[in-house]
């Protein structure tokens, strides 16, 4: 493992990145650094506080900070749909709904240890999956609820309900935000080992053995960001339209 001379040294990936953002004039130097000075200060901070967490609170801490993790990510993919009407409440519904289902059943049916050091990583992979797909299903579905507002209107006018008149949208957001899951479970160990089983046999366990886990992680992944991106595109489409089932105006 790198010890912190490693880590200081591994900087310097860091300095080529922001040497061709800047000879480039890619405007990103600045955000660039900032983003690596971050992570570093974040990730230290996360590190001392799992250290109690696994130490000191058990099983309820650790869901405790799956809990706080779930309300991170719906405040950020919040962002990405911000013209829709809360938005952000909406994505931390679809995330939650996504985590809770995923990880629950991981933990009820025995596939994973309740070990805190072990529903902590399984959940952040979890959230983070889920808070990507929602991410992208509420920016999709806010484009085109702008974009294609007059069919959607027409499709009002014929008398379709507000969930038939949106449903061709719905279930593009959805593709869209799936798709990289998908593709991503398609070539998994033929372009990339993924993060899972890399830190596994980084680690020094048995190939094999992280192929399991790896698995598992794939599966999971790919029911939490279905679970996240249906919800949120559900409750995102309830709240598109009044009482009276007329396409709300959207904030710029």
């Amino acid at each position: 493992m790198p010890d912190w001379t490693g880590v200081s040294a591994s900087l310097l990936l860091v300095g080529l990145a922001a040497f061709i953002a800047y000879r480039q004039r890619l405007e990103l130097t600045r955000e660039l650094v900032i983003a690596a000075v971050r992570a570093g200060i974040q990730l230290v901070a996360v590190g001392a506080i799992l250290l109690v967490v696994f130490r000191h609170t058990a099983l309820p801490g650790a869901f405790a900070w799956v809990i706080v993790m779930v309300i991170i990510a719906g405040q950020v993919a919040g962002r990405r749909g911000a013209e829709l009407p809360r938005a952000r409440r909406t994505a931390t519904i679809g995330v939650a709904v996504g985590a809770t289902v995923t990880l629950g059943a991981l933990v009820l049916l025995g596939v994973i240890s309740t070990e805190p050091r072990v529903v902590v990583p399984v959940g952040g992979m979890i959230v983070s999956g889920a808070m990507q797909a929602t991410g992208i299903a509420l920016r999709r579905i806010g484009e085109d609820a702008r974009q294609a507002r007059p069919a959607i209107e027409a499709r009002l006018c014929l008398g379709l309900p507000a969930r038939q008149a949106f449903l061709p949208y719905r279930r593009s957001a959805l593709r869209t935000a799936l798709v990289p899951s998908v593709d991503a479970t398609k070539v998994v160990g033929l372009i990339s080992l993924p993060g899972a089983m890399t830190g596994l046999i980084l680690a020094g366990v048995d190939p094999l053995t992280a192929i399991r886990y790896q698995i598992v992680v794939m599966y999971m992944l790919l029911a939490a960001t279905a679970l996240a991106a249906l919800t949120a595109a559900r409750v995102a489409e309830r709240a598109l339209f009044d009482d009276a089932h007329r396409l709300v105006l959207l904030s710029d």
